[in-house]
Order: C-alpha cells, then structure tokens, then sequence
C-alpha cells in the first residue's frame, strides 16, 4: 500500500532566530513597561499583575531591551533583501486586490498590512521610548509610548488569528520547523533573455516526418536538419559564427558579448551579515547615549561671590551661570500632567556649593495634614495618609540623591516593587514598593525640602537610602508605613506632626490635636484664606505651622473655647536642627507658578550617611505637587562636574 505523504510547512533558521529574539525583547520590555507605568497614580490597577511583573531593576531591564528591538529591526531590515524574502512583505497592488479575492489571498493581503501596521508600531515605540529616555517629551509623547504598547499585544493576538486563517496550524507551527534558506529567485534581466533567445535559435530543429507511400521497404534518406531562421536583431547582438558551435557556447558567446565583465562577489551568510549589522547600530546607539550624559557643571567662585540663600534669583552669579534643563514626569497632580521640567544651577567656592533649582507648579502648597473641628470633635484631613500615599493634603516637596555608583541607572537599583518586596519585612501600606539597597555597604544620599516642615525655617533633611532597617512596632502593627532603607540621617529636626500616631484604617475617626493655638483668631489670620480644594494654593505670607510660643498643649477647655469649623495646622515648629541631618541649608520662594529653592552643603561633610560632592557623582532629582510619595522623576542621571 502506498504511503500518503504529508506536507510539513518550514520556515527559514535566519527568520525563526530573529523572530523570537524579537519576541523575547517584546516581552521584557512590556513586562518592565507595565512595571513602570504602574507608578503614574491614575494607573495603579496594574498593581493586581504583581506576581507577574519584575520587582528591581526596572529601568535597567526595559532600556537594555529598548536598544534590543531597535538592533533586530535593523538585522530584519538587512536580512530580509539579502536572502531573498522581501517578496513575503511587499504591499503592492496585486497584493491588496487579494482583499477582494479569495480566503487565501484574502487572509495573505491582511497578514501583509499586520506586518506594516507592526512595523509602524514598532518604530513609532522606538522614537517614543528615545525622547522619553533623553527627557525630550511632552505628555503627548508619553501617552502614545503607552498606546503602542496596547497596539502591540494587538497586533500580536491577530498575527496568530491571521496565520490560522491562512493556512492552519501547519501554517502556525512552521515557525518552530526550521529549514535551510532557499536561493533566492532572480529577478528578471533582459541580457539573460536575449541570451536566452540566442541559445534557443541554435538548436537543431526536429527532423520531418517522413510518410512512406510505398508498402515495399525501403532505405530512408538521410534527412538534413533544417537551418533555423536567425533574427535579425540578433546578429546586431551576437555576431555570426564561421563553424556551427555548441548550443551552450553560442549561449555563452551571447552572454558575453552583452554583459560587461563583472568582478568576483564574496556572497556572505544573510543572517551573518544581518547581525553584524545589528551589532554596529547598537553600539552606535550606546555610543551616542555615552556622549550625551547631562553634565552640571559646578564653576569655581570667591566666596565674597557666593549667592544669599533668600529664595531670591536675582544674585548676580546666578545671572552668569548657565543653568541645565531636566524634564521629569510620571509624578502625582501638577494640573493632571504629573510632569515639570527642573532648572538646575550650581557653583562653588572651595568649601561650600550652592544651587539653585527651580520649577513650575501651579500651586503653592502649604497645608500638611490640617486638623479641621467638626461636632463630634477634631479630623484629620486627608486622602491616602493611611496607606502611605497622601496626594492631596500634602506640602510641596523637592528631592535631591546624590551618589557615586558607576552605573547609568543608579535609582532603579534603589527601588523594590510590589506589596511585600523586602523578604521578612512588613509589607507596604500602598503596595508601590520600598525603596533599599542589596547591599549592606551601600548608602545614597538624599536632601529632602518640605515647603512647611522644616524647609519653612530654613533646613532641607538629610536622608540616606541604605539597606532595609528593622520594622519598628508602629510599622510591624501597621499604624505607620515600612520605610524600606530610606532613613534620616543622625540627629533632630524642628518639626513634627500635630496629632497622635495610630493604625492606618483609624484615621477617619476623631482625633486629639497634640497642641492647641493658644490664640485661634491670630492663627487664622496667620494661615490666611483658606481654601480646601487642593488645587487650589495658599495666599501670599500665609503659613501652615505653629510655633512652639503659639501653642501650648491640648485640654479639653481650651478645645470648648475654639469654635466648629476652625481649621490648624498639623505641623508644629520647635526645637532646632541638629547632627548630621543638619548638614544642608536652604531657603524657598514661590511666585507665578513656580518654585525657585536655594540650597548649600558643604563639598564634602565627612559623614558615612553623605556623599561628596566632586567630579564623577550622580544627582538625580524630583518634584513633589502636594503629594507625599508620586514624586515626578527621569531617568538618565545628571553626572557633577566640580571645576
């Protein structure tokens, strides 16, 4: 019995090794993509895909597979010409009446036009991601970075249905059966077709037949082969030989005398030729990323030149230092937008650097946590205090760390995502993440202002990220959230909070302010209007803290004397900052929306928690809109030049 032969559809190695490099690059880059974009607060749904997605080393993972797509999209463009398969993808007009045809040239037109929409796609990701990368966006650029990735796992879903349709799952599975390359179809020359001709005019014709007329046998003549008509358009061509060649040698003569002499090609592997390719626009891109870090450089200056910390940027040796431009985003409000860009100027004198940085925010955000009298006693106004994340009745914050890692990406190492992503540490409240170090020697340092806390009376705290501390009870029974490594340098601030700590679902409950104004009316006149929409920022002079000499502790008489309604501050200012977390000075001011902060340190304090300030340190920056953790950020360090 014979047996049935079975075809089996293969595709060609070169095609099915770009493939799924393509697919592997795809897939890391949503993964950390998703990741990422997790941190824009009207996205946090994607916190219910934690078990799927990375937990560190977020951007240093999405970035690297950035410039992986990027080299295969030029390894496909170089190996689909060289091997002959340009053909697959060509979107002609035979091509797109196939859309009126039948289900296989139908199904064979619309898998063509996937093809190109991906391609579309994936350039349009590629110019996205860059600009995003370089700091060179708007919110526009960001939101299609975002749709492209949405368009992606679309086109993926109908690149499979549209293989089904085309030819089943011999057709879907031909991608895992790999085969040799094929050589590839010439494309169609004239010189081939006269030689063609010209062979074909030299061979002998058949002999006639011959009808015998005669029963009797008889000895056949000798039949001479007829002599075949030559064009003449060919004997302008190919000259006429004196003796009757061969077939092939007429054919060569013609090839000859037509096509010039050519010189020997070495013909490489395709897919050889396509990755060195590859290779060279990847180290070109890394190259250019190499060239183009963003430098502050810090000038040396006298010190009878070194700026007055007033808040003011109006000091003449700000008007003669060329300031650098830092787009952030992904942050929280901002007018919806979450971004600002940050202008950065710095110098110093020997012993001292100075700063300024300034920024835009619509509004001036000066109530921390108020405590507003309602009948059944005092509440705390906020929303999402609880859980870690207040983004509404919160200061305006900005953020400097400082750090010599010799790597690109030196935040991401710092940052941990997920709900619990410290192993035998409490969970965070808000289930973002916590930010840590891995190792144990390893510390970043980190300034923190706070328009109200602190800042208002001159000092900027000084933090560190270093590797998780042990949970204190308040964060082990929850009242209060797990910090991770961030932590505040040795030492005391003048500020605290204004009510008692407790469990983060209690807030909602009355509360027992820790002071009282010892004059209510002298401490709205202080605050100024008040105006509880968050988008709304405090009048000129207003501020929302009380002094020790201004307040004195709770009782419950003077609570009976402050009527319903009254609104104080939840910040109180006494004491005086001390220790190492006393080691940066700063001084703020804000007019026409926009923020303009003064800061000095010294170029190096000696302390374990801090970093010096000198050539080859990484700064990084951010910005806080009234709220207390969806700080806006970028992603490329600043590198620090000290002249």
């Amino acid at each position: 019995m014979r047996r049935r032969r079975t075809w089996t559809r293969r595709t060609d190695y070169g095609t099915i090794i770009l493939h799924w490099i393509l697919v592997g690059f795809l897939l890391i880059a949503i993964a950390t993509g998703l990741r990422i974009a997790a941190e824009t607060p009207d996205r946090t749904w994607i916190n219910a895909l934690d078990s799927l997605l990375p937990q560190s080393t977020v951007w240093t993972a999405h970035l690297p597979a950035g410039v992986g797509l990027a080299a295969v999209a030029i390894a496909y463009v170089v190996y689909m010409p060289l091997a002959g398969l340009w053909r697959r993808v060509r979107l002609d007009r035979v091509r797109l009446l196939g859309l009126v045809g039948g289900k296989q040239p139908r199904w064979g037109a619309i898998n063509v036009i996937l093809y190109w929409l991906f391609y579309l796609t994936l350039i349009s990701q590629l110019v996205t991601g860059g600009l995003l990368y370089l700091g060179s966006a708007n919110g526009m650029v960001s939101a299609c970075h975002w749709y492209g990735m949405w368009m992606i796992f679309a086109y993926a879903a109908l690149h499979v249905l549209s293989h089904l349709k085309l030819g089943g799952m011999l057709q879907l599975l031909r991608i895992f059966r790999p085969a040799r390359l094929g050589v590839p179809q010439k494309p169609l020359d004239p010189v081939d077709l006269l030689a063609l001709l010209a062979e074909h005019s030299h061979r002998p014709t058949a002999p006639p037949r011959v009808t015998q007329t005669h029963p009797r046998p008889h000895r056949p003549e000798t039949l001479r082969p007829q002599k075949a008509k030559r064009d003449p358009m060919l004997d302008q061509l190919v000259p006429r030989a004196t003796a009757t060649p061969q077939p092939r040698q007429n054919a060569e003569t013609a090839r000859n005398a037509v096509r010039p002499r050519r010189r020997s090609v070495l013909h490489a592997n395709p897919l050889v030729v396509a990755a060195a390719s590859a290779f060279v626009g990847a180290s070109f891109l890394l190259a250019i990323d190499r060239e183009t870090v963003d430098t502050l450089h810090i000038r040396h200056i006298g010190s009878v030149d070194a700026p007055v910390l007033d808040g003011d940027t109006s000091d003449a040796i700000w008007r003669t230092t060329p300031p650098l431009y830092i787009a952030t985003a992904q942050g929280g409000n901002f007018d919806g937008n979450g971004a600002t860009t940050i202008e950065v100027r710095a110098v110093h004198d020997g012993t001292w650097a100075y700063f300024l940085f300034a920024w835009d925010d619509p509004t001036r955000s000066l109530k921390q946590l108020p405590l507003k009298k309602t009948a059944d006693g005092w509440h705390l106004l906020h929303e999402g205090y609880e859980l870690g994340d207040e983004h509404s009745f919160n200061e305006d914050k900005f953020s400097v760390m400082l750090t010599t890692l010799d790597v690109i990406l030196a935040g991401d190492r710092t940052f941990h995502a997920g709900p619990t992503p410290a192993a035998g540490k409490p969970g965070t409240l808000s289930g973002r993440g916590l930010h840590y170090t891995m190792n144990e020697s390893t510390f970043l340092d980190v300034w923190q202002w706070k328009a109200t806390s602190g800042g208002a009376s001159g000092w900027m705290d000084d933090a560190y990220i270093g590797p998780p501390a042990e949970p204190t009870q308040d964060q082990i029974d929850r009242k209060t959230p797990f910090r991770g490594g961030f932590a505040l340098d040795p030492g005391t601030a003048n500020y605290s909070d204004n009510f008692e700590v407790r469990a983060s679902g209690d807030y909602r409950r009355p509360i027992k302010p820790r002071r009282l104004p010892s004059n209510f009316r002298a401490m709205a006149l202080a605050t100024g209007k008040i105006d509880l929409d968050p988008n709304h920022g405090e009048s000129d002079g207003a501020r929302w803290y009380m002094t020790e000499s201004e307040s004195v502790p709770y009782s419950d008489a003077l609570d009976a004397q402050i009527p319903v309604g009254t609104i104080i501050p939840g910040v109180v200012i006494a004491g005086e900052y001390s220790g190492d977390r006393a080691d940066v000075r700063c001084a703020a001011r804000w007019a026409a929306g926009r923020w303009a902060l003064e800061v000095a340190r010294r170029l190096d304090t000696g302390s374990q928690f801090d970093k010096p300030i000198t050539t080859g340190t990484f700064m990084r920056l951010a910005a806080f809109d009234h709220a207390q953790t969806r700080h806006t950020r970028h992603v490329r360090p600043i590198r620090l030049e000290v002249e």
